[in-house]
């Protein structure tokens, strides 16, 4: 599997003990809501047991915090331990976390801590894939969009950055990124750009949306500090870089595919915003053993 180790020297922002609490518990309501029947019917109170997650493919760990602290929002007594580090690549078949307590917490708690970490894992895997498509060297970003799964932003950005991705806007208010749309109703890309910087924050760069290369030159004559490529094939990008002659950053999205990347790169554009990180990434195959 490649990218043996996270990427070098990179502090991840981590998610905060409240967030995790909150994400742990909006997934236990909705397994819990009329209680476990199952669970109620069939194992005495006071069980102590044991069990650990296994990975069931090569993959990308990602969540192993909420993973354990999903059973701890049912008894807090649960011990949880973490056999790999966050962003570690492992192998099929390898330990990822153990818990161990009340019986019935465990088995109650079990779904919504796999499913959780199964979505992270599987949106870190997925990024470690395009970053590792990076030529050596290379200072391209792989960057995540605004399509993540509703509720899970915070949880699916994360993941992001643990396989060695970088975030791009959190949301609508956390910077000026002017689409296809927003430019209709302003009346065209100049239009558009104006109107931005005269009401935007001036610590807020202005980033537009181009469809094609006579678009980017508007872009650049309206000094836009950012240029979204959408859509452009490879040859376009190529023409766009050197167009560009650096007076703005170039951020390529629409149609990335795993193969492009290494010549997208290699263009010299600055950065690479794929919504497959998030909204097509797999789940990983992790399963949950009770002992």
């Amino acid at each position: 599997m490649a990218g043996e180790s996270p990427p070098a020297n990179r502090r991840v922002k981590t998610v905060d003990n409240l967030a995790i609490e909150q994400l742990a518990r909006l997934a236990l309501e909705e397994d819990l809501r009329s209680g476990d029947l199952s669970t109620e019917a069939s194992v005495a109170g006071g069980t102590h047991a044991a069990g650990h997650a296994v990975a069931k493919s090569d993959m990308t760990c990602c969540g192993g915090a909420l993973f354990g602290a999903t059973f701890r929002c049912l008894d807090p007594r649960v011990s949880f331990e973490g056999l790999t580090a966050e962003g570690d690549s492992v192998r099929s078949g390898q330990v990822l976390w153990k818990v161990s307590g009340d019986a019935r917490a465990l088995l109650s708690a079990e779904r919504a801590a796999l499913n959780l970490a199964q979505i992270a894992t599987g949106v870190a895997t997925q990024t470690r894939r395009y970053v590792d498509a990076l030529p050596r060297g290379s200072k391209t970003r792989i960057v995540d969009t605004r399509k993540t799964t509703p509720g899970l932003r915070l949880l699916q950005r994360y993941a992001v950055r643990v396989g060695g991705g970088h975030n791009h806007r959190d949301n609508l208010g956390a910077a000026v990124l002017l689409k296809e749309n927003h430019i209709r109703a302003a009346g065209g890309i100049e239009a558009a750009i104006r109107a931005a910087r005269q009401h935007a924050p001036h610590t807020s760069k202005i980033e537009i949306e181009v469809t094609d290369l006579d678009e980017l030159a508007s872009a650049l004559d309206a000094r836009a500090e950012i240029v979204m490529l959408d859509n452009f094939s490879d040859e376009d990008v190529e023409r766009a870089v050197t167009q560009a002659k650096g007076r703005a950053l170039l951020e390529v999205s629409g149609g990335i595919t795993l193969e492009r990347i290494p010549r997208l790169a290699a263009a010299g554009v600055d950065v690479i915003s794929i919504g497959a990180l998030t909204h097509s990434a797999p789940a990983a195959d992790i399963s949950f053993l009770l002992r």
